[in-house]
């Protein structure tokens, strides 16, 4: 047991950002583009880059596309940051397929979701989870995301499976303040806040960083929340983190899927970003003149 003070040892960073998945206009795999985003992205405070997650597209996008993207934004970053590939599938067999290929493109992590639709019970939860660690020689992110795959990942379950020596770290979207807590104080797992609108509240208890959607506008102000904290300007981060809320409830929490708002935004902004697969669907204007408007309400206080 971990001493509830002392923090979780960031593995991948603190800064995050779940990539979007770049596609050109006709819809393919844009390699180019997203190699010029990961370097931007870099460049602008991001530790560490998450593909072919939710935000990445990752159930419209083939596994050789898979594979290609991570090999593609390796390339490009370097060891300047870390990689980190999304792997989950509802399916063990696949999923430990996707951690092997992911291993052997490049990335220097795999982020696994629960098995979604199939709702397993914990202790299936606990074994896919295990087989997946073992499976190759990459440390694990486990995803917990009950919303999207209706089955939540317990406390009790990660305390468990935080023993396994390759299961380092969680990305939080389970919207459970309290079993997070419990978690960190029992573990040395590293704690990501997956909604942004988390990220300093989970930082401030213990919590190793964030894998942030929203960073792929404004990775610079999501990373200066975390950069004041540290800095003991803990008024500031409040102030930074609540000037960002209109970008995150216009991205997050408006009835759109963040990887359409955040495609929408990097479109505006002549960033690679391309289409959305199907059955996911384009912002229209109402929504994307009020994207922009939030973003552009952010830039001004960044300007100051």
């Amino acid at each position: 047991m971990t001493n509830p003070t002392t923090p979780a040892a960031p593995p991948f960073g603190r800064m995050l950002c779940a990539m979007i998945t770049p596609f050109t206009e006709s819809g393919a795999l844009d390699l180019d583009g997203a190699g010029r985003l990961a370097e931007r992205l870099v460049a602008q405070g991001c530790d560490g880059l998450v593909l072919n997650g939710t935000t990445g597209e990752s159930p419209t996008t083939s596994d050789a596309e898979k594979s290609a993207l991570v090999r593609a934004v390796r390339e490009a970053v370097g060891d300047r940051a870390s990689v980190v590939a999304g792997v989950g599938t509802s399916d063990t067999r696949h999923t430990i397929e996707l951690a092997l290929q992911a291993e052997k493109a490049g990335a220097d992590g795999v982020l696994v979701v629960t098995p979604y639709y199939s709702r397993p019970p914990q202790d299936a939860v606990e074994a896919h989870f295990r087989e997946v660690a073992d499976a190759s020689g990459l440390p694990v992110v486990l995803y917990d995301i009950p919303g999207r795959t209706g089955t939540r990942i317990e406390p009790e379950t990660l305390i468990r499976l935080a023993e396994h020596p390759r299961i380092v770290a969680v990305k939080d979207c389970s919207y459970d303040f309290l079993g997070t807590q419990k978690v960190l104080s029992h573990t040395d797992l590293a704690y990501y806040a997956g909604c942004d609108e988390h990220n300093l509240a989970l930082y401030a208890v213990g919590a190793a960083g964030c894998i942030s959607t929203v960073a792929n506008v404004t990775p610079r102000h999501i990373r200066a929340v975390l950069d004041a904290f540290d800095a003991g300007d803990t008024a500031g981060a409040a102030r930074r983190q609540q000037r960002a809320t209109p970008l995150i409830e216009a991205m997050m929490s408006a009835g759109l899927p963040g990887t359409v708002t955040a495609k929408a935004l990097l479109t505006a902004l002549d960033l690679p970003a391309g289409p959305v697969r199907p059955p996911l669907r384009p912002a229209g204007r109402e929504a994307r003149d009020g994207l922009l408007a939030a973003y552009e309400q952010l830039a001004t206080y960044e300007d100051r």
